[in-house]
């Protein structure tokens, strides 16, 4: 019997025999948080990036997303899901060296918000690269509001080890380029975390509420959990559903990546920064000096695309996405689905790791058809049901044309997985089948999810989400505060400081074009190699 011929749990037998045990240990993981410096009292804050933080235009492990006041802190790609989460509450704890009063808010969905107008732009210095940032920021502001911009988000990036790779492609497919093979395979492995997508919000959700200065007098179908909060009952994570940004971006555009191959999906992505759109162009892009968008075309670059899983590269300096991808191949794979875990004070936790590898090997190991138009439309709908609807006894969802219990079809799949996680563990049971058993723990019953943990606290203890989100907020400040680095980690993030700054200077100093030439030299990169 070949490989593809036989079963999952033959599949992952074959592959143990061979050795894949060993070899997935070197399996790398890393994590990019975005968190919302706000005041004391929960507003946004204005004031400028913390310069002893370093640059956020050049520094490796701390920068600012959309705003000024949205931190994003970065690990290295790491093989111990342990080391990653350390390295996490290392940069949290030096950050909070240097925020002052200020807090990093404990949730994904922002609170006290006074109009887009109060949330600054993230500032990058005076170099091409920094007004280039600064302008794509916004233009996503101009298409899609920045109250929008300002939801936080954890991404959990995942690449195999090389030797996996080496023994994977020995029993699939030994004959076939080895940059085929990986893009090919891992392009399948992106399908299917597409189609199991609603499982990450259902098991780690944890935006069920709202503040109602969120929606700023904006009609909404929502629930009124108190005076302050909008929410609905049996909801995962309102990040990840209609009132999010996730599900916005596509509205009159007409843009859908496509998965079918990498080729496929690289092409799609060039289309849409390629191709102008009215709706954007009535925006206008340079008024004045300013820019107000990059341009005005489908998307202005390839990260405007916010899907939920996407095939990424470590990009050269100022290399577009796209390039580096048709360059290289795909160096790792980067869900987005994650919500900031409140109950975490890093915003995520081990537990989560070890599943969530545990789902890459299981959607690499299953087969992966092509999708249809109609299977993506369910897969979008799934999505967002679960975020709104996704603890709501009997809920169902779409497979193969079908209806099928969540519930049902959820512990199908942890089922399948057991034998994955397995495989992860070795010789005797360990973390990821821990990991799994307490997943399977939130299926049977959903109060032990964290989005239902979330409204039961704030039931219990009469609170509306901003109450209970700076509670939480000011609790992990306190933890922070009382952790001790290492005198080498503490000079570690500040020698990064030091050279992030240094570089910043030297990128302005290099500067030698006018930006609209910068613009147009940057858009013009072009290169495609064989295996694509």
């Amino acid at each position: 019997m070949t490989f593809l011929a036989a079963s999952l749990e033959q599949r992952v037998a074959r592959l143990e025999r061979a050795g894949a045990t060993d070899a997935l240990k070197d399996n790398r993981i890393g994590l990019e948080k975005e968190g919302l410096r706000v005041s004391c009292e929960g507003r946004i804050a204005e004031s400028p990036h913390p310069a002893a933080l370093g640059s956020a235009l050049t520094h490796p492990y701390i920068t600012t997303d959309f705003s000024e006041a949205l931190l994003e802190l970065i690990t290295p790609a790491l093989s111990a899901p342990g080391a990653v989460i350390d390295f996490l509450q290392h940069v949290h704890t030096h950050v909070y060296r240097h925020l002052g009063d200020e807090l990093l808010w404990a949730t994904s969905m922002p609170c006290v918000l006074e109009g887009g107008a109060r949330i600054p732009l993230a500032y990058y210095g005076s170099s091409n690269a920094a007004t280039m940032k600064t302008a794509y920021r916004r233009g996503l502001g101009n298409r899609y509001g920045r109250t929008m911009q300002v939801i936080a988000g954890v991404h959990f990036n995942f690449s195999f080890a090389d030797a996996f790779w080496a023994l994977y492609q020995d029993r699939l497919s030994p004959d076939e380029d080895s940059a085929r093979f990986n893009a090919e395979s891992q392009m399948g492995m992106i399908r299917n975390l597409q189609r199991l997508g609603w499982l990450v919000p259902y098991l780690f959700g944890a935006s069920p509420a709202v503040c109602a200065s969120f929606v700023q007098g904006q009609e909404t179908d929502l629930d009124r959990f108190d005076a302050t909060t909008l929410y609905y009952p049996y909801a995962t994570s309102l990040r990840m559903g209609d009132i999010g940004y996730q599900n916005k971006q596509e509205e009159g555009t007409g843009m859908k990546a496509s998965y079918d191959s990498l080729d496929a999906y690289v092409r799609s992505l060039t289309w849409a920064i390629e191709t102008p759109c009215p709706q954007y162009e009535s925006i206008g892009v340079k008024i004045g000096d300013r820019y107000e968008q990059l341009n005005a075309n489908v998307l202005q670059i390839e990260n405007e695309y916010y899907s939920t899983v996407r095939p990424k590269q470590i990009t050269q300096w100022m290399e577009k996405p796209t390039v580096a991808l048709r360059r290289r191949g795909i160096g790792y794979v980067e869900l987005r689905s994650l919500d900031v875990n409140l109950f975490e004070p890093v915003g995520v936790g081990l537990e989560q790791l070890y599943f969530l590898e545990t789902l890459m090997l299981h959607c690499l190991l299953q087969e992966s058809p092509r999708i249809g138009s109609r299977e993506r439309r369910d897969i979008d709908e799934n999505e967002v049901l679960t975020a709104h609807r996704g603890r709501e006894p009997g809920l169902k969802l779409a497979r193969d044309r079908s209806a099928v219990q969540l519930k049902v079809w959820a512990e199908e799949v942890l089922g399948d997985m057991q034998a994955v996680a397995a495989l992860l563990d070795g010789a005797s049971e360990g973390p990821y089948l821990d990991s799994l058993r307490q997943q399977l723990e939130k299926v049977r019953d959903p109060d032990m999810t964290p989005s239902a943990m979330m409204l039961s606290e704030m039931r219990e203890r009469g609170e509306g989400f901003f109450a209970m989100a700076r509670r939480r907020s000011c609790e992990h400040r306190e933890h922070f505060k009382r952790q001790v680095l290492d005198a080498a980690v503490v000079e570690d993030f500040d020698r990064w400081a030091r050279v992030s700054v240094e570089r910043q200077r030297e990128i302005e100093r290099a500067d030698d074009q006018p930006f609209d030439d910068f613009l147009q030299a940057y858009f013009a990169q072009s290169e495609r190699p064989a295996f694509l």
